[in-house]
Parts: structure tokens; sequence; C-alpha cells
């Protein structure tokens, strides 16, 4: 294992271990780099230790009391932490501090944007400025929110810890939408891809931490599905390629595979919510052979169980639309026209698809120019101008 890989698996325990020791997070996670900091000039010589987290989470520790010591303050907090043998702690298969840490972050008295930076911050271990990069703020702006968020949660006295049973449900769904939100912050960007990657790590974590929650393994199958056809969704000129477009042989099979065991998994707990739903979706489009064997009465099926959003009511009809014909889809699609997706860009786009099909080219034409305006990134402006020219053309 690299010491990047150590890094990225051991910076969340180590920096909720030693919060959950010194209650004070910018020690904590001043102390863990520092202990990253030493292991990089023992380790080349000294070799890795057998159980890297331990030696890490002990450095850690030391520092901290090294700390507590010079400033000659919280006698008894020094005493606890000084108290604490690290090889004595539990396992590392049984990471507790994190799902602790996972829920402080997550907790609903933040701002969700306060969340989503702590847990990249804490349990990620981006630094500030990666976080920065990522909110496109400058990394002051970054740096006073998460001050502000840390400061919130030290004075508003929120409690460092997994809530109890009978909270779980009202606190568990502002984990899920963090990590779902880090996930599509890097999946809509190809250069903050790593977020994706952090999302799916986290997930993976908050399943193993909790398994007889079917939402989080609903979440992480839901988020497999999609990163499994991540290489196919752009062309070489930046374009975006539609699901129908892409080549399946390019997606990650394994990754499909391995997520519908996830949802199987989840699904057999019977307790079905949005994300099982949403990956169930997912993985009718991942299993489907060809575009042309897409179940689209399933696929519609499974919209009408989620939460009637008028996004879901626009992918509702889409999905109606390519199981009972384009004019079908049109009438569902032109009535949503009037209401609150106004400015939305993928009505018109979809709008023009179904007149596309129709062979309605003037239509079409003048429904992708208004989808073209209001497109919010490049991939997708490409694509649409591209579908403009090919009915320009034939017009």
């Amino acid at each position: 294992m690299t010491f990047e890989e150590i890094y990225r698996q051991e910076w969340g325990q180590v920096v909720a271990t030693l919060i959950r020791l010194t209650g004070d997070w910018d020690l904590a996670e001043e102390c863990a780099q520092e202990a990253f900091a030493a292991a990089l000039q023992r380790w080349p010589e000294d070799g890795v230790p057998d159980r890297p987290g331990a030696w890490l989470t002990t450095t850690a520790r030391n520092r901290a009391i090294d700390w507590l010591r010079r400033e000659a303050v919280g006698a008894q907090k020094l005493r606890e932490v000084a108290a604490v043998s690290v090889e004595q702690d539990p396992p590392y298969d049984v990471p507790d501090d994190r799902l602790r840490l996972m829920f402080t972050c997550c907790h609903p008295a933040l701002a969700m944007e306060a969340r989503v930076a702590l847990t990249l911050r804490t349990l990620a271990g981006l630094s500030t400025a990666e976080i920065a990069r990522a909110f496109l703020v400058p990394e002051t702006t970054m740096s006073k929110r998460l001050t502000r968020a840390k400061q919130k949660i030290q004075h508003a006295g929120i409690p460092y810890r997994v809530p109890p049973a009978h909270l779980l449900p009202e606190r568990t769904p502002a984990v899920l939408a963090v990590l779902y939100l880090l996930f599509n912050e890097g999946y809509s960007d190809v250069v903050r891809s790593q977020l994706s990657s952090e999302a799916i790590r986290l997930a993976r974590l908050l399943v193993q931490l909790m398994p007889a929650e079917p939402e989080a393994a609903g979440l992480l199958a839901l988020m497999l599905l999609h990163d499994a056809r991540r290489d196919t969704r752009l062309a070489s000129d930046g374009a975006l390629v539609t699901l129908d477009e892409q080549d399946r042989t390019r997606w990650d099979h394994t990754q499909i595979s391995e997520a519908v065991d996830v949802l199987d998994g989840a699904l057999q707990l019977g307790a079905s919510g949005p994300y099982q739903v949403q990956a169930a979706i997912a993985a009718c489009h991942a299993t489907a052979p060809t575009a042309a064997d897409t179940d689209w009465p399933q696929i519609a099926a499974l919209y009408a169980q989620l939460p009637q959003t008028p996004v879901v009511a626009l992918n509702r009809a889409v999905a109606i639309g390519m199981a009972d014909g384009p004019a079908v889809g049109l009438r569902l699609v032109e009535d949503l026209a009037a209401g609150p997706l106004t400015g939305y860009h993928l009505l018109p786009a979809t709008r023009a698809d179904f007149l596309r099909r129709l062979e309605r080219r003037p239509e079409a034409a003048t429904a992708y120019e208004e989808a073209l305006s209001l497109a919010t990134t490049d991939a997708e402006r490409r694509y649409l101008e591209k579908r403009l020219r090919e009915v320009s053309v034939r017009s």
C-alpha cells in the first residue's frame, strides 16, 4: 500500500480519534498532520509498520500530550489523553470514531455547504485549498467557513457522538445527502472527479458501519452504477454523450455487478427508499445489453415511486415517452412547460429530442436553440450544438 493510500484510508480515523480524545478539532488536525509528516520521515528507513493506523494515531496522540503539557492547560484532559493506549483500542475494522465524526460533520444545525466542507476536511483529508477550489471560492473564504462551522459545533454544544437510535432516522438522511452531493460535485466536473471517489469511499465506510441501513447501501449502489459509466460520458471533443450513445463495452461491468449485489442486499432489508429506487433505475440502464433493450416501462414505474418533484416528473415523462412513443412523451413534457421547470435547460432539450424523433425538425431546432441558451456546462452546450446542426441540416 502506498503512502497516499494509507493517508486516504487512515486520515479520517486518526483525526476522529484525536477529536474524541481532546475535544479540540484544530488540535486534532494539527497533530494528525504532524503524525503523517513523521511517517514520511521514518517509514522510508524503518519500513511501514504492520498497523500503520495505530502507529499514526499513537504518534498523533503523543503530539497532543506534548501540546497539552506545553500549554499547561486542561490537566484533567491531559491525564485522560495520556491514559489512553491506542494499542488497546478496539480493532480498526470497527472504526466507530469515524461514524461519530461523520454524524457530527453532517449535523442538521449546520448549513449544507458547511457539512460538505467539514466532511471533506476531516474525513476525506482534503486541504482547505482543495476544498476552496471544489467550491470555486477563495481559500480565505473557505478557511473562514470551516472555522465558523467548527466554532458552531463547539459553542452550540453539538455532541461528538453517533445519535441515539431513535434519532438516527432524522440524522441519516443528512449524512446520505452530503455524500450524494459530494459525488455529484465530482461527477459533473471531470476536474473534480476525486470528490466522487471520496464520496464512494465514505459511503462504503457508512455501509460497513451501518449494515442494517438500506438507504446507505442504496446510495452506494447508485453511486457505483453512475461511476461505472464515467469514462464514456464525454466525447473526445468534450461533448456530452447521452446514455443511449455510450460505448457499453467501456463501462466498468465489475463495478456494475458489485452495485447490483449491494442493491439486492439493500432491497432484502425490506425498507425501500428513494436512493434504492434511483439505484434500481440506474441498474435498469446499466444491465441492458443495448440501448434498445432498456426496460423503459419498468423505469417509468420506478420513477412513479419517487417523490414527484418537477425533475422527477420530467424524467418520468422521458421514460414513458421512450416506452409508449415520442408523441406521448411530448404531450407530457409540454404539460410541464408552464410549471416550475421554466428556465431549466433539460425541459426544452427533452422537448427538442421528442420533436426530433417525430421528424418535426424546424420545431426541434427552435427547442434546441432555447435549450442551448439555458445550458450550464460546455459539455451540454457542445451536445446541443451537435443536435442543432443535425436537425438544421436536414430541415
